[in-house]
């Protein structure tokens, strides 16, 4: 089975989660098992300080597994580690139809990027990077060398992804 990835990059507050998130709802619609992966700039914790699996890895664990009747986590400490790869991180992912990544604007695999007015820097991101084979915009976007879709146009960026990664 082929690993399907395509990517969601832009700038802070460029509407990334939201397009994610709706793209997820869309694909899943259609009957596609998606997963993702999302990239944080910044130090985040999905742990709750007095937890049990906190106290886990406040002890020194490695890796802590939660595990319920409705679904399991597995949380890896990078101590003194480099951040993993994104390929290391798609290695370890369940079988799927589709990834979709969020962030990693840097990395060779398709995606769109999303741009809003709103958004802490709007400078374009496409004209350096081969690998963005799309637009999502809130605005007009003049003299773009790949497909310009409206951020909002959910069902036209399925459609676009599916065709790019041979889901149709």
């Amino acid at each position: 089975m082929t690993l399907r990835i395509f990517g969601i990059a832009g700038w802070k507050n460029s509407g990334k989660t939201t397009l994610t998130e709706r793209l997820v709802g869309e694909l899943t619609r259609r009957g596609r098992k998606v997963s993702t992966v999302k990239h944080a700039h910044h130090a985040f914790d999905i742990d709750k300080e007095g937890t049990d699996s906190y106290r886990h890895r406040q002890a020194g664990a490695a890796e802590v597994a939660i595990v319920s009747g409705n679904r399991w986590a597995l949380m890896h400490e990078l101590r003194d580690e480099a951040e993993p790869t994104l390929d290391a991180i798609l290695a370890r992912l369940a079988p799927c139809d589709i990834v979709l990544v969020e962030g990693y604007k840097r990395e060779a695999h398709p995606k769109i990027e999303t741009r809003r007015l709103a958004a802490k820097d709007t400078r374009p991101l496409a004209p350096d990077d081969r690998s963005i084979l799309a637009v999502a915009a809130d605005h007009a976007v003049e003299r773009a060398a790949v497909p310009v879709f409206h951020i909002d146009d959910i069902v036209a960026i399925a459609d676009f992804i599916e065709l790019q990664t041979g889901l149709t």
